[in-house]
């Protein structure tokens, strides 16, 4: 799932339970949520200017650091990004809470901790981390490397490849990641107010900061700011012990044949991976059963079967990493899946949304004058709302001169694409930007990386394989990624801020703010891994898949279907139309079956079709951590409930962060004293 699914097509935000994921939208939490305001109802809300602070902007900084190398170590390894919303406002809360308490026994505490500060540390970091997303450091950008472009044995031609710089890239993202932010602000309203989207992860985050401000839900965020942090120092030294072990290469825990040496090989094995196993401690039970299924499916079965077939579907004198071998099959294959899971919910989600507008519109004729009455919440959230607003000639005047300084800019930075290109994209951003953020309401679905892969093949092909459309296609895709996944985000936050009763203008320049730090922060973190590793390596620690893939949707749109190998073709329609069918299954079942909820067990295509490439090991990993759920579960399910989803967080963070001092070992040319390998019996006597 990228992101947001892996940031792939759908934000995993749900602690999933076995099928209630749900849990805010009913019974007592719902009444909870809605007498909310009572609670509050004697503290007085700060302005808007005093809800964005300079300690709340220092703590989302520090905050944004940590979670830029999470999510770039994430991307760099599988692409399966959870949503990390609940670990940004707990920190946020456990760090500035700690901060004022000691002002406060100092005498020095001049403005309390407020719940509309926490939403803004919790906005810019989830924002900041965003761009680690939509930047494509590890999927657009890193396909148009030299080294991916070897990789893929295709269009490697000078002018279809770009060397990767720090400069540019940051220079890209700057001119490209605030335009989307202008695009939705004039229809707030008509969002949150008029059609009242739910928006899933916005209540939910709103939830919970609500709920660590009541003297109950402080008392339960200090217990699970201490699991989260006995969890991170847990993982954070399980890291540390590994790394005496990987000397060499293929060395250490991470290459443990846990199944044998011969599911080994088919990449089937137990990676000693705690980010993944809070990742699937995370995730959705159906999202890690569906990868272990895609896992099993391709290289338990496809693979070898086709590597059977070698000199006659494919010359054998081909190196392993071309995409007219082996390669190829897992590549395209891939692509397939992914592209026909994404027309799916990019059609599904245009009809959706046409039919929501349609029947909103409906009952505003029939009923022009029923009005229903409103409890006290929602006066107190509608009339602060609307406070500070922002003037719709700011958001027209801001998207007009951001596009055009970027229609200028990018050009520059990528010759091979001319401003009316550019102009394009911007004339059409803002209607799909609008249908995103919609449908994201309605959902929870974000099709940001939709977009941009339809992006890549569209301009690609307008461009020309001769006048450089890999590259065209993929800084094109980050153009159309960066509107569209902004929009939509900007638009979960002012859920979050109406239900919080954070100003729409806090929001607003949190998300400015956080979004500066990302376009910063996520190149440089990216440099940092770029610099130490071999990244893009699809054999090695950070192999980063996307990088890979997206250059294979570009080559796509330039080459065309005829310079894919052998059978590769109908294997990819075949699959196409299964992950398809497996939507449309989907989709019906939770239509016209709810007493077993069978939709439920339906494997997601998407996340299927991430494995093609990599293998299982990442997925086993996942596994791992929903069985551990479970089983908690079992045991004592209100505490699994109220804590998992800080061990989880806790074991990402840990050994995310233990590859900063990793690289910088590695950076200085210090190796591990040990080399931990597991070789045959028949290598051992040779």
């Amino acid at each position: 799932m990228e992101r947001r699914n892996s940031r792939e097509e759908r934000e995993i935000n749900e602690f999933d339970d076995g099928g209630d994921t749900k849990k805010i939208g009913g019974g007592e939490r719902k009444m909870i949520m809605l007498e909310i305001e009572r609670v509050f109802k004697d503290t007085e809300v700060p302005p808007w200017t005093k809800q964005i602070t300079i300690r709340s902007m220092v703590t989302s900084f520090i905050l944004s650091i940590v979670f830029n190398f999470i999510v770039c170590k994430l991307n760099l390894t599988t692409g399966v990004i959870p949503s990390l919303n609940v670990a940004a406002g707990l920190l946020g809360f456990a760090v500035l809470k700690g901060y004022t308490a000691l002002l406060d026994r100092c005498g020095m505490l001049k403005q309390p901790f407020t719940r509309q500060e926490n939403t803004v540390i919790q906005t810019c970091v989830v924002a900041s981390s965003g761009i680690a997303f939509s930047s494509g450091t590890a999927s657009y950008l890193l396909g148009m490397s030299p080294m991916i472009a070897a990789q893929g044995d295709g269009a490697s031609t000078p002018i279809n490849v770009k060397p990767l710089s720090l400069g540019w890239m940051i220079g890209f993202l700057l001119v490209v990641s605030f335009v989307g932010l202008f695009s939705i602000v004039p229809l707030r309203k008509m969002m949150i107010l008029k059609y009242k989207l739910t928006y899933p992860s916005g209540t939910a985050t709103a939830y919970l900061i609500n709920s660590f401000h009541t003297p109950r839900g402080a008392k339960l965020a200090k217990k699970q700011v201490s699991v989260l942090f006995q969890s991170f120092c847990f993982s954070f030294v399980f890291a540390f012990f590994q790394w005496f072990y990987t000397a060499g290469d293929d060395c250490g825990f991470s290459n443990f044949p846990t199944f044998g040496l011969q599911a080994y090989q088919q990449r089937f094995y137990f990676d000693f991976s705690s980010t993944y196993v809070g990742v699937g401690m995370i995730c959705p039970y159906m999202v890690n059963i569906s990868l272990l299924i895609g896992a099993v499916l391709s290289w338990g079965i496809m693979w070898p079967l086709i590597e059977h077939k070698k000199g006659d579907w494919y010359s054998a004198q081909l190196s392993p990493s071309s995409l007219h071998g082996i390669q190829g099959y897992r590549v395209f294959i891939a692509i397939a899946m992914m592209l026909g899971d994404g027309l799916f919910h990019v059609v599904y989600m245009l009809i959706k949304t046409a039919s929501s507008l349609v029947t909103h519109k409906s009952v505003v004729e029939d009923h022009p004058s029923d009005s229903e009455i409103e409890n006290y919440d929602e006066k107190r959230r509608t009339e602060l709302f609307l406070t500070d607003q922002i003037p719709v000639w700011v958001a027209f005047l801001g998207y007009g001169i951001l596009a055009v300084i970027s229609i200028i800019s990018v050009p520059f930075i990528f010759h091979q694409l001319k401003w009316y290109h550019i102009l394009v994209a911007y004339a059409i951003a803002p209607i799909l930007a609008f249908c995103n953020a919609y449908g994201c309401g309605l959902t929870d679905w974000s099709l940001a990386s939709n977009y941009g892969k339809v992006a890549i093949i569209i301009f690609s092909s307008w461009v020309g394989l001769e006048n450089g459309g890999v590259i065209a296609g993929l800084a094109s895709c980050g153009v159309m990624m960066s509107i569209v996944s902004t929009a939509s985000d900007l638009m979960q936050d002012f859920k979050t801020g109406y239900l919080t009763l954070a100003s729409p203008r806090s929001m607003f320049f949190s998300q400015v703010f956080g979004t500066a730090m990302g376009c910063l922060m996520s190149p440089l973190v990216f440099w940092f891994f770029y610099k130490a590793y071999s990244v893009g390596d699809p054999n090695g620690s950070y192999p980063a898949p996307y990088g890979l893939l997206y250059r294979g949707i570009a080559l796509l749109g330039v080459e065309g279907i005829d310079s894919l190998p052998k059978n590769c073709v109908k294997l990819a329609i075949t699959f196409f139309c299964i992950a398809i069918a497996l939507n449309i299954l989907s989709e019906l079942l939770r239509c016209y079956e709810t007493k077993y909820r069978m939709y439920r067990f339906v494997p997601s295509a998407m996340c299927m079709a991430i494995p093609f490439y990599l293998g299982g090991y990442f997925a086993i990993d996942m596994c791992v951590g929903s069985l551990i759920l479970f089983l908690w579960q079992m045991k004592n399910k209100p505490k699994a409930h109220d804590f998992a989803p800080a061990v989880a967080s806790g074991l990402i963070c840990g050994d995310s962060l233990w590859g900063i001092p990793a690289a910088i070992l590695s950076l200085a040319g210090i190796k591990a004293p040990i080399c931990m390998q597991f070789l045959s019996a028949s290598q051992i006597q040779g």
